[in-house]
């Protein structure tokens, strides 16, 4: 991450936030929050004090969203990004963390294919029925 100096004039393109919430699909009171509850670091500035976005800004938010999509609290969020800005000290850290919300996925992955299982019982059911009840079938149990 970039700090919240102004960039030199030769780092990478960098992106605005508006281009950044295009891309991310994020809103600009969400970037913002983002940084403020530390779970992105103050990414670099124009001199006109203006945030830029470079690539490994955008990296890191993508894999933000996948954490937020896949269930991960906010607090375990910043757990996360407190370790990552404490270098490769934490990768172990890191690690673990990762794999236990990998676990915790798997096991709402199954449950939810249960779920899904049911509802097909469910619906398979309903349909019988009112096949039955088309063909005139008087069984309706």
């Amino acid at each position: 991450m970039t700090s919240g100096h102004p960039l030199p004039q030769d780092r990478e393109p960098t992106l605005t936030i508006a281009e950044v919430v295009e891309r991310t699909g994020l809103t600009h009171d969400t970037l913002r929050y983002y940084e403020k509850a530390g779970l992105i670091e103050r990414v670099g500035r124009t001199t006109g004090n203006q945030r830029r976005y470079d690539g490994a800004d955008l990296a890191w938010l993508e894999f933000l969203l996948r954490l937020r999509e896949t269930g991960m609290s906010i607090a375990d969020m910043q757990r996360f990004a407190q370790l990552r800005a404490e270098g490769d000290v934490s990768v172990a850290g890191r690690l673990a963390m990762l794999r236990e919300h990998r676990a915790e996925l798997a096991d709402r992955i199954r449950a939810l294919r249960r779920n899904a299982r049911a509802l097909d019982d469910k619906i398979n059911h309903y349909e019988r029925l009112l096949d039955d009840m088309q063909s005139g079938s008087e069984d309706l149990t």
